[in-house]
Formats: structure tokens, C-alpha cells, sequence
């Protein structure tokens, strides 16, 4: 069935507002569960508000957060997010980052205490108003194993970048460290359907095409699937999104980061304070003439949109243009959500004795 977005942006904040969070703090999260929607990253959009609802239920998400500057340069600060959802924290933190950014050129902001923040590229698209480039990156429950590893020690682990152009669309890439994220496995599941091969593997480290395998103590696999397709540059990007967040922000890190899913048990040690992001903004001006930076953005995007497509394929695109594509879509035909999400919302509706938007 198709929803408009009016009607799930007021479904979530209602939810978010039952659960104890302030209605200007539920807002700004249904923006970024919405932008998930629209952008086509469903297994990010209102999929998790059950994550979020079984974490309140654990009394594991503070709803009166007091975020805050623990440690600051003029260029560089770690914010602590006191527990809270993570989407609370993360657009102080890059806000942080633009104010530190025009004034120093740069600005870098490493996050601790804080959880799940939807869509990395949100945060990073919030630099493209201001003329900057912006950089977001955040750890995450620990489902995917080193390479030769059997035993799950990393997140997802998401970048994304965005790059401003003159008269182009920007540049915008968002991708997690692995093949697929979680929200995937979750679908595939829902929809009773197996996974593809390279995704995931089991307990022992064979592969699986299982989709509730990470339930049976398998691990999701970096980005490459196995050594000989390179998984060990998936690893390594992967540790380097684990290290810039938890490491440097003093945020749990790897298998240490409070899990986001019911079937990972909460560990008694920990090494840090909840999970990591780290977050950048970088004034254009502060490199080059903006202007002209922009105008060669738009001569690189055009140079690769021009490139030959490979036999059977339309046209070659730029990161972002999916996304782009979805918004113009949903914005016309409204969002879909499967039977097994809508069943999943319907009952914490109920929960909340909240009327349900079908």
C-alpha cells in the first residue's frame, strides 16, 4: 500500500512523542526516517521504529537528552549524546562541525553515547547548503565479520560524502562497509525470501544465503563478499569508520557497541560510552575559489554521465542520482511499505492507542 509522506512524518512523530521525546526532538527524527522513505533506503525508514520501541521498552534510549560539548578546538569538538536516539546528537554534531567549519575552514566532530542515526547521507547533504563539503561516517551493532574471521566483530559501518556543484545535482554518496545492510536481511526475511551469495555466512563461517542467519549466530561479510573479491578492502574501510568513531570520540568500539537488534546480547563490558560517529565539514573557499570548484564539479559530473554504457544498461550515473530519482517518484506516487512493516507499525500503534494512517 502507498502512504503519503504528511501522513507517516505525523505516524512517527506521534510514535516518537509517546515514547517521552520532546515534539520539536520527534519532528527532526521523522525527517530523517522520511528521508530514508523518499531516498529509496527503506531497510533505514520506518522499518526501525520497531528497533527504537524495543530498545524504550529495555529503558536502553534516553528520551530527555542533555547533548553536549565534552571537549572542543577551534576546529575539532567530541560531542556526548547522552544516550538518546542517535538522529538527536548527530545533526547537533554536523551543525557543530558547518559553525566550526566557516570559522576555521574545517570542522571535525567525533559523537559518543549515542545510537542508530538513520541515513548517513542526511547529515552529510546538510553541509551542501552552506557551500561545504560534508563527510559522515558512524559504527554500528557488531553482524559483520573480518575477513577470515567467523565471529562478527564490526558494524555496517556507513559513509557518506556530499559534494557541491554549480548548475549539476551534487554529488552525494552513501554506502555501508558491507554488500548489504542489516535492514536488508530483515526484508529478505519479512518477505520469506532467501539472500543472494557473498552477503552473509554461518556460525562456522560457511556461506549462507539465510536471511535470518544473524539470528543463529551467523555475521554478515565486508564489502567484497570473500578474499578473492577483495572483502579485505571492505574490512579495512570498515575498521577505519569503527576507528575515526568509537576510537576517537570514546564511543564503544566493535564488537563493544551496544547492539541495536534483539538477538545480540548486551554485553556487561564495555569499552566506551554507546556507539560512535564522526562527522566533517570542509568550506570550499577555504581550498579554492568556490565558484570555480563548482564549475569543475559540473564538468567532472557531465564528463562521467557521458561515458559509454556498458552493453545493456542505459546510462552510466553519478552517486545520487538513485536517491534523486526515488524522491521525484515518491514525491508523486506516495511510499510503499510491505504488509509485514505495516503489521509491525500497527502494532505499536495499538501499544500507544494511536490511530493508524491506512
Amino acid at each position: 500500500m502507498k502512504y503519503s509522506y504528511e501522513g507517516l512524518f505525523n505516524f512517527t512523530t506521534n510514535v516518537l512523542v509517546n515514547m517521552g521525546f520532546s515534539h520539536a526532538d520527534s519532528m527532526e527524527c521523522a525527517k530523517v526516517f522520511l528521508a530514508a522513505e523518499t531516498r529509496g533506503f527503506a531497510t533505514h525508514g520506518v522499518i526501525r521504529l520497531g528497533d527504537y520501541y524495543k530498545l524504550w521498552e529495555a529503558g536502553r534510549i534516553n528520551t530527555s537528552p542533555q547533548v553536549k560539548i565534552v571537549h572542543q578546538s577551534p576546529s575539532t569538538a567530541v560531542v556526548d549524546g547522552d544516550g538518546t536516539i542517535g538522529m538527536i546528537p548527530a545533526k547537533f554534531s554536523m551543525k557543530l562541525a558547518i559553525e566550526k567549519a566557516k570559522q576555521a575552514g574545517t570542522g571535525w566532530v567525533a559523537t559518543r553515547n549515542s545510537c542508530n542515526f538513520g541515513i548517513s547521507g542526511y547529515y552529510a547533504m546538510m553541509a551542501l547548503e552552506h557551500d561545504m563539503i560534508g563527510i559522515t561516517m558512524t559504527n554500528a551493532s557488531p553482524l559483520v565479520a573480518p575477513t577470515f574471521s567467523a565471529e562478527a566483530m564490526l558494524g555496517t559501518n556507513p559513509i557518506a560524502i556530499a559534494i557541491p556543484a554549480k548548475n549539476q545535482p551534487p554529488f552525494v554518496a552513501d554506502f555501508a562497509t558491507t554488500p548489504i545492510n542489516r535492514g536488508k536481511f530483515t526484508i529478505a526475511a519479512k518477505k520469506g525470501v532467501q539472500l543472494g551469495h557473498g552477503f552473509a555466512q554461518d556460525a562456522e563461517g560457511n556461506p549462507s544465503t539465510d536471511p535470518t542467519v544473524l539470528e543463529k549466530g551467523g555475521s554478515m561479510l565486508p564489502l567484497g563478499g570473500d578474499r578473492e573479491h577483495g572483502s579485505h578492502k571492505g574490512y579495512c574501510l570498515g575498521s577505519v569508520v569503527d576507528i575515526f568513531s568509537a576510537v576517537l570520540s570514546g564511543a564503544n568500539f566493535g564488537p563493544f557497541v551496544p547492539p541495536m537488534v534483539a538477538y545480540l546480547p548486551l554485553l556487561d563490558q564495555k569499552v566506551g560510552d554507546g556507539l560512535g560517529h564522526f562527522f566533517g565539514a570542509m568550506r570550499i573557499d577555504a581550498f579554492q575559489d568556490g565558484e570555480h570548484f563548482k564549475l569543475m564539479m559540473d564538468k567532472w559530473i557531465g564528463t562521467f554521465r557521458n561515458a559509454k554504457p556498458a552493453n545493456g544498461c542505459e546510462r552510466v550515473m553519478i552517486p545520487g542520482d538513485q536517491e534523486r530519482e526515488s524522491e521525484a517518484r515518491t514525491a508523486i506516487e506516495g511510499i510503499s511499505l510491505i504488509p509485514q512493516v505495516e503489521s509491525d507499525l500497527q502494532t505499536i500503534a495499538k501499544r500507544f492507542n494511536m490511530d493508524w494512517i491506512g
